[in-house]
């Protein structure tokens, strides 16, 4: 797979260096690479309790992303998924430890353990105060006597980062941070493996699959399930996180495992609200990549009680910029449109004929949305029967309240309908189309002519022709041959459609953008859905 990097032996050290050299001037690191791989503050002063976390790299923003006023005083980095050594470890709380003491926030794996803990134990010799807590949240595997430590872990890092920043001493604030750990509880899915640098992907995850309870070094989830939607994925993981509940002062961390889009998450965090789970949580930090697993597309939720004074830590303001904030979860408020944007509508009146018109030409869009958008695919971003589709779903819908015993009304209904259903510059041009056909019918035209003065003005606001290697390619012809019938309007759009194919110059459109070779050979999809509308009316 091809990845943003130049070499993986380089990776981390680069990775470093590059979100130092971003900071403003807020991160350091120590000398040392590339064994020694430690990001500290540079405005420490060593006057309060030092945080220090760390592991294997591959799960960014942690730790290193984390660290600065209000949260991490340094991290110790490894290879991807791999400890750092004890020696780095050490590096790190000596450089960052003063009288105060240092608590070491650190996930149950164990090279993490073992690292940490001996370089606890050497830099107790050299008379500093270290506590260690050990963050293990996961609930994936109830019955490992050593759970992992996952997304849970921010918790840990926030609510101590802003005790610590505050003044408390080293037992309150390790108190405090084995406090979140007792409550802490998350479990992730995910839809896909992790790319590790250097190694071929493994592909275990078979299409329509996902797997539940799965770690962040890429390991394997507890079980495979049936995959079909973002509902059914954030119900199976609400349900292993209920029995956790307790009262309804919660914190919910929605995580990006690193590969899912900001659209799939907050789609997941809409989910997690309408869930049983949401009546449960007050607030929530996210949806955003925390804890990730290098290109994991995946989530996990953590979940946390707390009391008024976890609260207030969890919100206090910090300087690193991948910290999301924590937000209270709310209902959605809804305002009015503004004047003149609320849709005047025509009294709805039945047409039978009209109606079937109708439905039969959704129809012939809905039973094509596959075909375009593969179609759309090989020369755009393939989503034209996704457009056509969902604009054709929703007048369906909106039937009964048309106005369809007076064609003219009907047609500026139906464009009002696309202007606020279909969108994109597809929506427009159809909603201009069929008001233009309602302001002709209006006049006196005959339907076709109403259609075609559509056709018109279309063409004339739009800038696209016959030939452009557009919709147009197909429309155009069809309605000009709709006066010899429906078969005959079918055959010319059909005719226009597959003229669009030898076009390799598009003059309007995204196509327009194209190189030859991405369009030669291929039916504009535009052009296509016209095609395939006139010809299911045919068989219909």
């Amino acid at each position: 797979m091809k990845q943003f990097i130049n070499a993986k032996e380089t990776l981390v050290t680069e990775a470093i260096d590059g979100l130092i050299r971003t900071s403003g001037g807020r991160l350091a690191r120590l000398d040392g690479y590339p064994h020694i791989k430690v990001v500290l503050r540079t405005d420490w002063d060593k006057s309060r309790v030092a945080l220090v976390s760390g592991g294997g790299s591959g799960h960014e923003p942690s730790h290193a992303g984390f660290v600065g006023q209000g949260m991490l005083t340094a991290a110790v980095c490894g290879e991807v998924f791999a400890s750092p050594s004890v020696d780095a470890v050490l590096a790190g709380i000596l450089a960052v430890t003063g009288k105060a003491g240092c608590l070491l926030i650190v996930k149950n794996y164990t090279g993490d353990r073992l690292n940490f803990g001996l370089a606890a134990e050497r830099a107790r010799a050299f008379g500093l105060k270290v506590s260690m807590v050990i963050v293990d949240d996961d609930i994936a595997l109830p019955h490992l006597p050593q759970a992992r430590g996952v997304a849970g872990t921010l918790f840990v890092h926030k609510i101590a980062g802003a005790m610590a920043e505050a003044g408390a001493d080293l037992d309150a604030v390790t108190g405090a941070a084995q406090k979140v750990i007792a409550g802490a509880v998350s479990i992730g899915m995910s839809l896909d493996t992790c790319t590790v640098p250097g190694s071929p992907k493994e592909d275990r995850i078979s299409d329509g699959k996902a797997e539940l309870g799965l770690g962040i070094h890429g390991e394997a989830g507890v079980q495979q399930v049936d995959f079909t939607g973002a509902r059914a994925a954030m119900a199976m993981v609400v349900d292993k996180l209920l029995p956790h509940v307790s009262g309804a002062d919660n914190v919910a961390l929605l995580n990006n495992l690193g590969g899912a889009t900001p659209l799939e998450m907050s789609v997941l965090a809409e989910e997690l609200a309408r869930s049983p789970l949401g009546p449960h949580l007050k607030w929530i930090i996210g949806p955003a990549a925390l804890m990730t697993s290098l290109d994991m597309q995946g989530f996990s939720v953590s979940l946390l009680p707390v009391t008024p004074t976890e609260v207030t830590a969890l919100a206090a303001p910090v300087a690193p910029s991948a910290w999301p904030g924590l937000q209270g979860l709310v209902a959605i408020p809804i305002k009015p449109l503004p004047d003149g944007l609320a849709p005047i509508r025509a009294l709805a009146s039945a047409h039978p004929g009209r109606r079937a018109l109708i439905e039969r030409c959704c129809a012939a869009l809905i039973a094509a949305e596959r075909d375009l958008n593969a179609l759309d695919a090989k020369s755009g971003d393939g989503d034209t029967g996704s457009t056509l589709a969902t604009a054709a779903r929703a007048l369906v819908k909106a039937l009964d309240a048309l106005p369809l015993a007076d064609i003219t009304q009907a047609y500026r209904a139906i464009g009002n309908e696309l202007s606020q259903t279909m969108g994109g510059s597809s929506g427009v041009l159809l909603a201009i189309f069929f008001a233009a056909a309602g302001d002709a019918s209006a006049s006196g035209k005959s339907w076709i002519a109403a259609l075609q003065a559509g056709l018109q003005r279309v063409m004339q606001v739009g800038g696209a022709e016959p030939g452009h290697r557009t919709m147009i390619d197909a429309l155009a012809p069809a309605l000009a041959a709709l006066s010899g019938g429906i078969d005959a309007a079918a055959r010319a759009a059909r005719s226009g459609a597959d003229a669009t194919a030898k076009m390799t110059k598009a003059k309007a459109g995204r196509a327009s953008y194209l190189s030859e070779d991405k369009l030669s050979g291929h039916n504009d999809p535009g052009a296509e859905g016209v095609a395939r509308l006139f010809e299911h009316l045919v068989t219909a």
